[in-house]
């Protein structure tokens, strides 16, 4: 929608918004309700959501961007690394052609680090570079405060 746009490029910096625009339609559906989620959550709690918080919302998932796998593709990634062991099918794409099955299999399986990487060099604040990276940790890993990190796990949903 328009307004889930507007509304989601008004809260990034520039250099967000440059990422923001490279991922892909579903994707930033996806983080437009996981920010208006995490918002919902954290202001019921009486927990002020600022701009770095609603930007890890909507940029969690940015490094999807380096994998350029669709729907089906990321289902078959996960199955297989469900089958073959997710760190085997990482060691393997890393040797791979730029543009191999391997390396993108790779990538879409390390995008909280990617993710992280290229937060940290469009300029994001700290809170946001962080949960792009320990979107997937178990809670004991989360350095992100306590409230937060819960309110954008939950809203995230996997």
């Amino acid at each position: 929608m328009p307004a889930d746009e507007a509304w989601a490029r008004s809260l990034l910096l520039p250099g967000e918004l440059a990422l923001w625009q490279r991922m892909s339609g579903p994707d930033r559906r996806h983080a437009v309700g996981v920010a208006r989620d995490t918002i919902a959550r954290l202001s019921g709690d009486g927990v002020p959501a600022t701009r770095p918080v609603a930007a890890a919302a909507l940029l969690h998932d940015v490094g999807k961007v380096e994998a350029g796998l669709g729907t089906l593709a990321r289902v078959a990634v996960t199955l297989a690394a469900m089958v073959v062991g997710r760190e085997r099918m990482v060691s393997a794409g890393s040797g791979a052609p730029v543009r191999s099955w391997r390396r993108r299999a790779a990538a879409y399986l390390t995008h909280d680090r990617i993710g992280e990487r290229l937060l940290r060099h469009a300029g994001a604040d700290e809170l946001t570079a962080t949960w792009a990276a320990e979107h997937h940790l178990a809670p004991q890993g989360w350095t992100v405060a306590r409230p937060v990190a819960e309110a954008l796990k939950a809203a995230d949903g996997d």
